[in-house]
């Protein structure tokens, strides 16, 4: 069982490791990059693998025993009690374009749950840190220091959806974000981790998402949840290691299960 020193340590360190990363991404931002396709066919720059290869190695020097499961390089030790979920950049379209709204996403897992969250946009200076570890007894979300927590919004006529684009769902599954999307008061596109700060902090209500990786959720969650928010998959289970990338964020229990019921319906 996590302690409550260990907890504010390892929140401390999550949020050295994005101090510690954030010169590198920066030095190659609105720089010409060689960009090549991955396998499945999203991008991929120099940014991204040397961002990642500083935050293993510093993993892996105070960390010997915990596990790394990155985008870039894969997993190691992921059997372990402790691992570190690392995505080195968040939103490489964005960040290949110009647009600064990518992000760094650091978590850490207990058993295969997410007790520590790290949001770090480089490009914008901002930053939410969630700890959500029930062991411990554990639950805050700060954004720049300070707490942050969710809308009061518990009504879909009065909620804005975020996505990351129209593009990540696939015609299915664009039907049911579109049933929500009539449910609610607006919509809008963009963002990629930066919309699960944003609904940490109550400044929107809803994220819905598809074709997500294991590293692409699990940082947001602790932050969404510290915050006083509730994230699933689109059937209501609570995310894991094997979920399948459809995620619904709320920014509470009343407002996420009528978004469940519409896009269910």
């Amino acid at each position: 069982m996590s302690s409550v020193p260990a907890v504010a340590e390892y929140a401390a360190f999550a949020a050295s490791l994005a101090d510690a990363v954030r010169p590198l991404s920066m030095g190659w931002f609105r720089r010409r990059l060689a960009v090549d396709d991955k396998a499945d066919e999203s991008p991929v720059t120099i940014a991204d693998r040397e961002v990642e290869t500083a935050l293993r190695a510093k993993i892996t020097e105070r960390y010997p025993s915990h596990g790394i499961w990155g985008e870039e390089f894969g997993k190691t030790g992921v059997d372990a009690e402790f691992v570190w979920s690392v995505d080195p950049i968040d939103g490489t379209r964005s960040f290949i374009t110009g647009h600064p709204l990518w992000g760094t996403l650091l978590a850490l897992l207990q058993n295969g749950n997410p007790v520590v969250g790290v949001i770090d946009m480089p490009a914008t200076g901002e930053r939410w840190v969630g700890v959500n570890d029930v062991a411990a007894g554990v639950r805050e979300a700060r954004f720049g220091g300070e707490l942050c927590a969710t809308s009061p919004v518990t009504t879909l006529a009065d909620a804005t959806v975020y996505a990351t684009s129209p593009d990540i769902f696939d015609a299915a599954e664009y039907a049911r974000f579109e049933r929500l999307t009539k449910a609610v008061s607006r919509r809008r596109f963009g963002g990629d981790c930066y919309a699960y700060g944003l609904l940490a902090s109550g400044h929107i209500e809803l994220v819905m998402e598809a074709g997500l990786q294991t590293y692409d959720y699990l940082a947001v969650a602790p932050v969404v949840e510290a915050a006083g928010g509730v994230i699933t998959d689109w059937e209501g289970k609570p995310l894991t290691l094997t979920s399948q990338g459809q995620v619904l964020a709320a920014a509470n229990a009343e407002l996420h299960a009528a978004a469940l019921a519409c896009i269910c319906g």
